[in-house]
């Protein structure tokens, strides 16, 4: 088995364990990144054995709304069901207390409201993925309005995030699926990313950004020797 092999069996794993907290008549939020869209296969398997009846996904991305209705499955949004059972997305780093970074496919920010909108809010993802403190491993998108641009990407600056602007193949910069920009901000290892989330969430011009604090109730981490379920740590 190739690396890749190994790296995609262990997306599966995860994801296959995951998509066994979902039950009949749940609210399932589902979030962008691959790891996410690898739970639609098994989700598609158990709606047709007629385990998963009246169960309805609210998808935070066209791409997994795509995924969910290639599949079979039913689509819905949050006009529908403003509250969550369950929603389930991977991340590009985690923290040992299942804080973590998230925005590596421009999806952030409407993958924040899934997951504030759910009663719980699981993880999927390899084992590559955690890490001893945010920001040692993943740079931290934010989103920025484009009329506020250059004051955000010069405050930015000034909090020592050095940020470079997400741009596509072409040059120009990258939009998000409400037509904001990326700010990709190498911050460093975090000490502190619950003031660092306020400080951004405080200032006119951010969008959102791909901190998820205190969210994640739970993560399954797929590494060589199988599928790990972690909890928050209590307090």
């Amino acid at each position: 088995m190739t690396n890749a092999d190994s790296f995609d069996a262990r997306k599966r794993a995860a994801a296959q364990a995951a998509a066994h907290l979902v039950g009949p008549g749940m609210a399932v939020g589902l979030g962008h990144g691959s790891t996410a869209v690898a739970v639609v296969p098994f989700l598609a398997a158990r709606a047709g054995r007629g385990e998963l009846a009246g169960t309805a996904f609210v998808p935070a991305a066209r791409y997994m709304a795509q995924a969910l209705r290639a599949a079979g499955l039913p689509v819905a949004c949050l006009d529908d069901f403003p509250r969550l059972a369950l929603a389930i997305d991977g991340a590009d780093e985690i923290a040992p207390n299942l804080d973590c970074i998230k925005g590596g496919g421009g999806a952030l920010l409407y993958e924040k409201i899934v997951a504030q909108a759910a009663e719980r809010f699981v993880l999927v993802a390899d084992d590559g993925k955690c890490s001893p403190a945010l920001g040692t491993r993943h740079a931290l998108p934010v989103e920025v309005t484009p009329f506020a641009l250059a004051p955000t990407v010069d405050f930015l600056a000034a909090i020592g995030g050095a940020p470079t602007l997400r741009r596509r193949p072409d040059g120009d910069p990258m939009r998000t699926q409400r037509g904001n920009c990326i700010c990709d901000c190498a911050f460093g290892p975090l000490a502190d990313p619950a003031g660092l989330a306020a400080l951004l969430d405080a200032r006119a011009g951010v969008a959102g950004h791909g901190l998820f604090v205190g969210l994640a109730q739970a993560a399954f981490i797929a590494g060589p020797d199988g599928v790990q379920e972690l909890s928050r740590p209590a307090g």
